[in-house]
Parts: C-alpha cells; sequence; structure tokens
C-alpha cells in the first residue's frame, strides 16, 4: 500500500465581541427570541444603507498583528452573491480583493516540533443568519438575529500535515483572540467556526490532490475526528483507482462519518464585485500605531514573565496561561495577596480538581479575586489550618463566599490558646496508652495517630504543627 501525507488549511470564522452589528446598530448579543435583534439594513431591507462599525476594523487590525501579518492601510468590501434563505440580501459583505490583513502565521508545537503555519489573509465580513429545521412540522424556519454580526474570516495557507498540528493551532488562535478581547470563542455558541479543507497525496509528491471543504466544525473533537475520518475516505477511493471530487461535505459526529453536500465553488462562482454601497477604508499611520500600542500581552510573553517575575514552574505558568480568565485571577489575586506561589497552588490543586469534578471550563469559574486573597491571607495570619482552608475553598468556589465572615460565623477559626491545646492533648494521651508506648518504643507512625486524634478530638480548628510540638514535649 502506498503510503499519503494529509494537508491540510483552515477557514477560521471568528464573531467579533462588538456590541452592535457591522453595519447597523442592533445588538450582538447571542440568544433572544428569534427575530429580535434585527431591523430594516440587516434584513436587506430595499433601500437601506450600511454604515461601517469602526470597531470591526480596529479588532481586525489587532487580530491581524498579534498573528504577524502585514495591514492593507487601503482595503474595500466586496459582495459575495449568493441565493439562500438565511442571506436576506442574496449576497453576503465580504472582503475578495483587498482584505485587510495578509501574509502573517503562527508558530504551533506538537509532538512533530515547532512549526510556523502560515496564515494567507484575515478578512472582515457579515454573518448570516441562522435555518431551523423543525421535524415535527416538516418545515424550515430562520432566524435572521445573527444576521450582520461581525465577523473575521482568518485563512490559513495549506501547512499542516495532521489532526494534532490542526488542534495546535486552533488552540493557539484561540488563545490570541481571547487575549486581545476581540472575540469570546464560545464554539458552543458558534463564535468560533472552521472549515476544514483537507487532500492527501503521495508521500513525496509535489503537486496537492483535490481537496474537500468540510463546513461550520464547532469543536475541538469533532474537528480532529473529521480529520481522521475524511482522511482514511480519501485515501480508499484512491485505492480503489476512483479519483476525489472537489466538493463541500457535511462532518456527522454521531455517524462518525461525512455526506457530500455540493460540489465546491470557486471565486468566480459567486460573481464578486467592489461594494458599491461602502466607501474604501483608509487606515492612517496613526491609528494604526494607537491600536498597535494598545495590543496586550499575550500567552507565551506571560508565561515567560509568571516563571520569571513569580518564580512559579513553567509546567504551573503553562496551566494558568492557558485561559485567560484563570491569568487574570491569578494576577488579580498575586495584587491582593502577594502570595504568588501560594495564589497558584490554590488555582492548580484545589481549583482544577473542582473543575474536573464538575465537568467545568476555567472560564466557568466565579469566585473572586478578593475571595480567594481572602483565604490565603486567613492561612497567612494563622486563623485556618490548611484542612478547614480546603472546605472554606470548596464554598467559595460554588458559592464565591466571604471566607473572613464565613470562618467567623462557623466558629472555624483556630484555636490558639496553648493552655487549651495541652489539656485536650494530655487528656488524648491519657486514653491512648498503647499508642504513646508505641512512641517511645521508637514507632514514629504513632506520633501521627495521637495528632489526628487530637485534631479530631478540636474539631479540625488546631495548627498540626503546635499539636506535634506540645505531643513531642510531653512524650519525650
Amino acid at each position: 500500500m502506498k503510503t499519503y501525507e494529509t494537508v491540510i488549511g483552515l477557514e477560521v470564522h471568528v464573531e467579533l465581541a462588538t456590541k452592535t452589528k457591522i453595519f447597523c446598530g442592533c445588538t450582538t448579543l447571542f440568544g433572544g427570541e428569534p427575530n429580535t435583534h434585527c431591523c430594516p439594513v440587516c434584513t436587506g431591507m430595499p433601500g437601506t444603507l450600511p454604515v461601517l462599525n469602526g470597531k470591526v476594523v480596529e479588532f481586525a487590525i489587532a487580530a491581524g498583528l498579534a498573528t504577524g501579518c502585514e495591514i492593507n492601510q487601503n482595503c474595500k468590501f466586496d459582495r459575495k452573491n449568493y441565493f439562500y434563505p438565511d442571506l436576506p440580501k442574496a449576497y453576503q459583505v465580504s472582503q475578495l480583493y483587498l482584505p485587510i490583513c495578509h501574509d502573517g502565521g503562527i508558530e504551533i508545537e506538537t509532538s512533530a516540533g515547532k512549526k510556523v503555519v502560515g496564515i494567507h489573509e484575515i478578512h472582515m465580513e457579515e454573518d448570516a443568519g441562522k435555518l431551523i429545521h423543525d421535524p415535527w412540522e416538516d418545515c424550515t424556519l430562520v432566524d435572521y438575529n445573527r444576521c450582520g454580526v461581525p465577523l473575521i474570516e482568518i485563512v490559513s495557507d495549506p501547512d499542516m500535515r495532521s489532526a494534532e498540528e490542526v488542534i495546535a493551532y486552533l488552540e493557539k488562535l484561540k488563545l490570541i483572540l481571547q487575549y486581545l478581547g476581540v472575540s469570546d470563542c464560545k464554539m458552543q455558541e458558534g463564535s468560533l467556526r472552521a472549515d476544514i479543507n483537507l487532500s492527501v497525496r503521495e508521500m513525496g509528491a509535489k503537486e496537492f490532490g483535490t481537496r474537500t471543504e468540510m463546513k461550520n466544525m464547532n469543536s475541538f473533537k469533532a474537528i480532529a475526528r473529521a480529520i481522521e475520518g475524511e482522511r482514511k475516505r480519501q485515501i480508499e477511493v484512491l485505492e480503489y483507482g476512483k479519483v476525489i471530487t472537489q466538493e463541500t461535505r457535511r462532518w456527522d459526529d454521531n455517524k462518525d462519518t461525512s455526506f457530500a453536500m455540493r460540489s465546491k465553488e470557486d471565486a468566480q462562482d459567486y460573481r464578486y464585485f467592489p461594494e458599491p454601497d461602502l466607501v474604501p477604508i483608509v487606515i492612517s499611520d496613526e491609528w494604526l500605531l494607537e491600536i498597535e500600542n494598545r495590543q496586550p500581552e499575550l500567552r507565551d510573553e506571560k508565561m515567560l514573565r509568571y516563571e520569571k517575575e513569580y518564580d512559579i514552574p513553567a509546567y504551573d505558568a503553562g496551566i494558568i496561561t492557558g485561559s485567560k480568565h484563570l491569568a487574570d485571577l491569578f494576577e488579580e489575586t498575586v495584587a491582593l495577596c502577594g502570595r504568588p506561589k501560594e495564589v497558584s497552588n490554590w488555582l492548580m490543586v484545589e481549583t482544577m480538581r473542582l473543575l474536573k469534578e464538575e465537568e467545568k471550563e476555567p472560564e466557568d469559574i466565579t469566585f473572586s479575586a478578593e475571595h480567594l486573597a481572602g483565604l490565603i491571607k486567613l492561612i497567612g495570619d494563622n486563623k485556618i489550618n490548611r484542612t478547614v482552608a480546603k472546605e472554606v475553598f470548596e464554598k467559595i468556589f460554588k458559592d464565591n463566599i466571604d471566607p473572613v465572615k464565613y470562618v467567623e460565623e462557623k466558629g472555624l477559626s483556630m484555636v490558639s490558646d496553648e493552655g487549651v491545646l495541652k489539656a485536650t492533648i494530655e487528656k488524648i494521651i491519657a486514653e491512648n496508652p498503647a499508642s504513646v508506648n508505641d512512641y517511645r518504643s521508637g514507632k514514629e507512625k504513632a506520633l501521627g495517630f495521637l495528632v489526628g486524634q487530637t485534631m479530631k478530638e478540636m474539631k479540625g480548628k488546631a495548627d498540626p504543627g503546635a499539636i506535634n510540638k506540645i505531643l513531642k514535649e510531653l512524650l519525650d
């Protein structure tokens, strides 16, 4: 059997985090009753005129700068003509001839090592509406709420060779966009969708094979499965001596297979022409510099700074910066309590444990930096021990309670009165003669048992270190 190489390029559609749509003042909020977030402009009523949202241009430039692209300071919009019920104007305003960004790249790292995935272009466009298929009524309904929501389409070069590289690229891209604040990238809400262009060719061949496209993939798992499935399908077709048809296919994740939808269109099929209702965009040097100066610190820089400034391990820095929300929480908490290693430990151990138990993502964390910092201060000031702290943290994680008030109300503060501690320890010694004899005959584990019994008697409200010290004094 021949050896085949997979060639993959992606078109990633990113919904921008503007408050209003690209050409009108309608809200971009997700959800809402069908057809309540639209107006004559975004539903394509005759005689209406679009007005460009300047924030869309700024976000597109920011994404271009962060991905090493050249910025086209003179660009314009074009009309992409096609007939489909979710597109009321029968054309989409997009950019073909002069996209706003071009010729960039993102460095990824996989088990095969590091490589740069080229970015062919980034262009601005408007989203279409959404078709809702009703199997009960045997009809299709259309919701125009999403019509006119601003998008950037990030088109990669065909530089990826495996599902692993594709996921690494998408994860890196998603983090860049989240750190920039240009999109929330919530795949489940359609804020980040990928079209996969895939072909196979014999290893060593110079020419690309015939590609197919799988559209609107919105989960990393489905994308990885679709790549493997389509790769195998194409190889089987070629092995049987047949040819690949250039077409758009729909991946069905439940059936673990793809289905042909339509033959793949080329640009000329869309009859592109310059958008007559919008003037060309001129980006001045001053505006470009202003956006450049506002660019935030991205994940890679942040990781290096955390290792250096906060002296935390590279692994911890990698996990914390792997979510913008987690990184923000870390920095805010450190600013309040000044104990970076302690903050890192609480996020890396207890927070990650509870997120896993509740099947949540770091973005779902609802507790505040103030409350985590408050808990760390209680431990540092010896107000509570670590056993109690874990119990309090679970309440913070679930209900974002104020730890100081909670400890006070529940009477969880540590007993620091040495007299009370000594009296309790003497009682435990008297009740456990066998363990006392074991300790005195050299069995160190017996001391741990006596510490545990004292902690139990004190209902966990004592410092194990202090108990250890007093026990040794009394037994030695």
